[in-house]
């Protein structure tokens, strides 16, 4: 003990957070009373019942939940319990954040910006499509391959979807590319064709997007 602030919460974002801060945060369990400032680095439905035991010294990492008085830090990022390069990643700010936490991801790069609450939903909603649904596409898309007994050589899927996110980065919507862009009906109907029933709706619904 003896950091500048401590994190309540060991799940991958509070450990990840803690291991990049080192000595500077201590990492606690949810269940402890620390003094000084407080990162709140827990399930939504814990947020209010534990900011109440520390009036104008906590945040919160919630990108969808808004508490009036209590302010929150969301980092705009997929964490997996280690600390990563974080540079450039922003940082959605809302309410009146303890300067103490803010320096804190600031010194570990993070961009900031701020987010008024009345549009935390949407955002959140962006950023589940952008990652927990984009990932469900991949993973379900590796599963249909080795299900029809197809093994990719190498890296798999993953050079495909790193390029995909190069080219949206560099160019935007015109770095998108397939069949459903070039208007090629008779390939998008072949591929329909092949799919699990599961993901047909879903292929075309995404496509005609």
């Amino acid at each position: 003990m003896g950091g500048a602030f401590s994190i309540l919460g060991r799940g991958r974002a509070g450990r990840a957070l803690a291991g990049a801060w080192g000595e500077r945060a201590d990492l606690l369990p949810s269940s402890a009373r620390p003094e000084g400032f407080v990162l709140l680095a827990v399930p939504d439905d814990a947020i209010a019942g534990l900011a109440a035991s520390f009036p104008g010294r906590c945040a919160h990492l919630s990108g969808s939940l808004h508490l009036e008085d209590v302010p929150c830090l969301h980092p705009l990022t997929s964490f997996d319990g280690q600390p990563r390069d974080w540079r450039g990643t922003p940082l959605a700010v809302t309410g009146a954040v303890p300067s103490a936490l803010l320096a804190a991801f600031l010194d570990l790069g993070f961009a900031p910006f701020h987010l008024p609450p009345e549009n935390k939903a949407l955002y959140h909603a962006a950023a589940v499509l952008s990652s927990g649904h984009a990932a469900t596409l991949w993973l379900g898309a590796q599963q249909m391959l080795a299900d029809a007994g197809i093994e990719l050589p190498g890296r798999g899927l993953l050079p495909l979807a790193a390029r995909t996110l190069e080219n949206i980065e560099a160019h935007g919507a015109r770095g998108r590319t397939g069949p459903f862009l070039r208007g090629d009906e008779a390939t998008i109907q072949r591929d329909l064709d092949a799919l699990p029933a599961a993901w047909k709706e879903i292929f075309l619904l995404l496509g005609r997007l």
